[in-house]
């Protein structure tokens, strides 16, 4: 593999912005000094521009298996590598959703063949699929992710025994969608008596509501409380959720972690007129009432991870009507250029983006030797010149399906370079395919 030498950077690591040079060799981060005149294969000079972790997502759906015609594990890692994602964890509802361990396996052995970023995937759990969710190593997978409302996928686990066996014997992390789904049930029933089959998007987070999500929210920590369970909690929505979660202790000490999602941070329910069904997901955008609250409980640490649930559909799929039409939004090149105009625009520092995208995840989800930039990890490198300016178009989306919310839309701050596990993958626009991402590792 080629060593690399990063001239001049700013790097942005644990809460300081530091000039230095960075020497990446086998892999990994060699040296970090004020001055490195060593000779190295590739020579980045990088003044100017600011060296962060890659960012480790840990929330997309890359739809492979059986998905393929929407995403798969090679277009969608690669637009992860070009938003300067190095690595992520893939959620199981694809087709056949991962709930044996042979189906879980299959999903790893396609990633390693495919896949441009590093990679881990959730183990599923159903109503009736305990013991195989029991054989999960937790040193080799992220998590088990339970599905406490239906979402994408038939996978809802809404068995109040098996919701107890799993909360009161999974010795590893659980991460919850939780939407109850007699409530989502019940508010569908009423919209369609009012407008049959024909609901106008801009209803879609009166149907998936507020109380359908903190009514499986609070399940959810209740469970966890009563059994010590460790449970992560994803796409946060709603300002009644954010009592469910403390900021008193260090993260590294919580057993109930939460995620905020960017688009949960940057759109609101106003969108649904400009953007329709594109910006229709699960739990679905609500109110700027409620856009508003997630930002101070990012930054007072009630939510710990910034994530995408990067889902994507075909153009197609999503030009249908409300029910047809399938929830879900293409996020996972974009999420740092979201949070880079929260920057600019002077809500949160480079130094707490750092914080949420990328040690937070790791620390979270105890993922070795990734989500910092020190001597002895795993090269997960992302230089970013934070001032250039670019517009997001049909040339330069990397999604399968081709589309994203944010076309036509202008960015500050743009990804020059990302390496992977000290492979050079991305650079001024440029793919290197030469070498694939490394399967994640965790510690117990």
């Amino acid at each position: 593999m080629k060593s690399i030498l990063i001239k001049g950077a700013h790097i942005v690591n644990r809460g300081k912005i530091v000039p230095a040079d960075v020497l990446v060799k086998n892999g990994f981060i060699d040296r970090i000094g004020p001055v490195i005149d060593v000779p190295a294969d590739v020579e980045i000079k990088a003044e100017g521009q600011y060296l962060i972790p890659g960012i480790i997502d840990d929330q997309v759906h890359f739809r492979e298996p059986g998905l393929t015609h929407k995403a798969n594990l090679y277009t969608e890692p690669r637009a992860a590598v070009a938003g300067g994602v190095t690595s992520y964890m893939e959620m199981p509802n694809t087709k056949p959703p991962a709930l044996t361990q042979e189906l879980l396996q299959q999903k790893y052995d396609i990633a390693a063949i495919n896949s441009l970023a590093n990679y881990s995937f959730f183990m599923g759990a159903s109503n009736d699929n305990l013991e195989e969710v029991l054989r999960t190593n937790p040193q080799t997978v992220c998590g088990i992710k339970v599905f406490m409302g239906s979402s994408t996928g038939n996978m809802l686990v809404d068995d109040e025994r098996t919701l107890e066996g799993l909360f009161s014997q999974v010795p590893m992390l659980i991460a919850t969608h939780c939407e109850d789904e007699s409530t989502i049930r019940a508010n569908e029933q009423a919209y369609r008596k009012k407008y049959g089959e024909d609901i106008p998007v801009k209803y879609h987070p009166e149907i998936r509501s507020v109380e359908g999500c903190y009514k499986s929210s609070s399940l959810a920590v209740e469970l966890a409380q009563r059994h010590n369970t460790r449970l992560h909690i994803l796409h946060i929505s709603t300002a009644k959720e954010l009592e469910l979660f403390r900021n008193d202790i260090p993260l590294e000490e919580k057993r109930i972690t939460s995620e905020v999602c960017v688009h949960h941070l940057y759109f609101n329910s106003s969108h649904y007129e400009s953007l329709g069904t594109q910006v229709k997901c699960n739990p679905a955008i609500k109110s700027a009432e409620h856009q508003s609250a997630l930002f101070p409980a990012l930054l007072d640490n009630r939510l710990d991870i910034i994530a995408t649930d990067h889902a994507p559909h075909t153009w197609e799929e999503k030009q249908n009507s409300y029910f047809q039409a399938p929830s879900g939004v293409p996020l996972v090149q974009h999420s740092l250029n979201v949070m880079l105009e929260f920057y600019h625009q002077g809500k949160i520092s480079l130094e707490r983006i750092v914080e949420k995208m990328c040690h937070a995840p790791a620390t979270c989800f105890r993922v070795e030797k990734r989500g910092f930039i020190e001597e002895g990890y795993w090269a997960d490198l992302v230089l970013v010149n934070i001032d250039a300016l670019w517009q997001v178009n049909k040339g330069n989306i990397y999604y399968k399906c081709g589309w994203s919310p944010f076309e036509g839309h202008t960015f500050q701050g743009r990804v020059e370079s990302t390496i992977v596990s000290g492979h050079l993958a991305y650079h001024q626009g440029k793919f290197d395919e030469g070498k694939k991402g490394e399967r994640l590792s965790f510690s117990e």
